[in-house]
Order: structure tokens, then sequence, then C-alpha cells
């Protein structure tokens, strides 16, 4: 990228574990930045942060923070980014919001690069980010819904504690600590919503991520059907999904039945799979090869294995799918749309 114009970046975010991963892999990616604006609550300004050997102050984000600048990436909430990202536009920045702010919203492109990045280029100055468990689902599919058709997606996901944030990550490890001296354990953060009642994650499985809605299912689950049918461009798609959070710090994992529209050649799918962007097959039964968390944490790739044709519908398939929620499922994929813009400017 170094013949590239340059840009001035800000993130919005930039304390948070997501706003720490996107200025790593833009200063291991080599971004062509000519300018970075690193940008939190008030509460955090002042602090400084390194980024390619120099020190950045961080500011308070205002509506004020983006004159000048190209691109922002917004890491900050859902209520912060509703409140700044029209700001930003109006400054004529093109936002990369990791939010659910605006995902569901019809005039905004919501963007996995293996699956449809020429959507950035309807972008009217916002371009979501989707939901992690998301992201690696469609990315995985993106291959197999191309040659074979998809009719129905069902998937349960064991997501990691880092998807709640810091202070979850900090209640796992410390309850896990309590549990094993015998101590009493006290639950303050999991699972994430407005009741009072809290759940212990150590040694535990909650099957709740998110607020639950009327209709029985979660916000995250919802956000994974929803979410998986825009941007596979398919509406008749049946999706449903359970999510679970785990006691695992970094990585979700999900187990996903799929039901093809056309028979299919159980090589030729893993084939398919080895081949796609982004994507790394790890599937060797007889050497216990299939994707772990503890293996994908800190990695870029998607990972699929214990792939298998299902015994009760032959067109139906199994799968066992891993990444890093932080990296592909949030930063990653926000710094790869921001590279493609970069591109074509």
């Amino acid at each position: 990228m170094s013949n590239q114009k340059l840009f001035n970046v800000a993130v919005v975010g930039i304390t948070g574990a997501v706003g720490q991963q996107i200025i790593r892999l833009l200063s291991e990616r080599n971004f062509p930045i000519d300018r970075l604006k690193l940008l939190a609550s008030k509460r955090s300004a002042g602090t400084k942060i390194a980024f390619k050997g120099k020190e950045i102050t961080v500011e308070e984000a205002t509506p004020e923070s983006f004159d000048g600048i190209d691109i922002a990436f917004f890491s900050a909430g859902g209520d912060i980014s509703k409140l700044l990202v029209p700001h930003a536009v109006a400054s004529g920045a093109v936002c990369i919001d990791n939010t659910s702010a605006y995902r569901m919203d019809p005039e905004t492109p919501l963007v996995v690069p293996e699956v449809n990045i020429e959507k950035i280029n309807e972008n009217k100055g916002i371009i979501a980010n989707p939901n992690c468990s998301t992201i690696q689902l469609v990315a995985t599919l993106k291959p197999l819904y191309d040659r074979y058709g998809i009719s129905r997606i069902i998937v349960s996901t064991y997501q990691a504690v880092s998807g709640a944030g810091a202070r979850a990550i900090d209640e796992l490890l410390s309850q896990s600590r309590d549990v094993l001296d015998e101590k009493q354990v006290q639950p303050e953060i999991l699972p994430v919503s407005s009741l009072p009642v809290k759940h212990q994650i150590a040694f535990n499985a909650i099957p709740q991520i998110d607020k639950f809605l009327d209709n029985g299912f979660t916000n995250e689950e919802m956000k994974m059907i929803l979410e998986t049918k825009k941007i596979m461009g398919d509406e008749t798609l049946q999706v449903t999904a359970t999510c679970v959070r785990i006691p695992v710090v970094y990585g979700h994992s999900e187990s996903v039945y799929v039901e093809l529209k056309e028979d299919f050649d159980i090589d030729e799918v893993k084939s398919l799979l080895a081949n796609a962007p982004g994507i790394v097959l790890q599937d060797n039964p007889n050497e216990q090869l299939y994707p772990l968390a503890s293996e994908a944490a800190g990695k870029l790739e998607t990972f699929v294995g214990r792939v298998r044709r299902d015994l009760s519908n032959p067109k139906a398939l199994n799968m066992w799918i891993v990444s890093d929620n932080l990296l592909k499922g949030a930063a990653w994929n926000a710094v790869q749309i921001a590279e493609y813009i970069a591109l074509e400017q």
C-alpha cells in the first residue's frame, strides 16, 4: 500500500479490546495513515497510546472530532455510534461501525469481505460490521451457498467471555480462582442484561447472551438470524440460533447444521472450504485434528472442521466453526473493509 493515498483515520473506543486490536492491525498491516486520531470517553482522555514508535494522546470523542477525517472506526457501543456517526458522516468520513446501531438499517451495507465486499461501494457514509458470531458463520457458508444453495441453517454457539468485555474476562478469571479455592462465587457481570440476576460463568455454561425478547430468543440470537439473511442477500433462508456463553477467554465456537439445496460430494465440500478466502480447514479425525478456540485465539482466519454428512438428511451437513471473536469477529473484519476502501481510492 506504499503508493496509496494517505488517510486521516479516527478510532472511537480506543481503550476497549476491539479498539486496541484495530490500531494493532493498522500498524502491522502498514495501513496508509497520514494522521491518526484516538478517541474515547472523557474519562479516558489524556491517556497516551503507542503507535508505530510514537505516543498519541487520547482525546474525548465529540461531534467536532471528525473534521478532516477520511475513515472512522467505531467500537464504543451502539449509543455512542448513534450519537457520533452522523456527525462523522457530515464531516465527510466513511464510518466503519462495529456496533449493532446500523446493521439492520436498509441504507447501510452489512459487510463481510469474503462474502459481499461489493456492498462497500453502496455505502452512504456508513458500513456496518456484523456480529462476531455471524461473521465466522457466513464466511464459512458462502462457498457452499454459491455452489449448492442453502435452505436452512441451525447454529448453536459457544461464545467466549471477551465478547462481553474486559470486566467479563476479569469475572471469569476471579471466579475460577474462587471455585478452585473453594470460596463462595459472587457473579456480578454475566449474563449482561438489564435484569439484576447474574450467574456463575466459571466451570459453567450460560444459555443467554444479551437480553431476552418477547419471542423467547435472545437479542444475540436474533442478530445472527437477521444478519445472516441480510449478508447472504437471501430472505428465504431459514435460520435459527441458540447462543451460549462458556468459560473461554478468546474464540467463539459454533456447531452448525446446514441443509443444502443440491446433492453434494463430501470431498468437494471440503475442497471448497479449504480453498475459500479466510477459511482454514482443520479436519482429520484420525489425528484428532479439528478447530479449537485455544488455537484460533490471536489468528485472523476462521477455522472449520468436523465436516460430515448428516445421517438423517442426505442433503445436510454438520460442521464446527471457530474464530477469534475480537479479530475476524470484529477488528480484522473492520480493517479489511478499510483496506478495500483505501485500494479503491
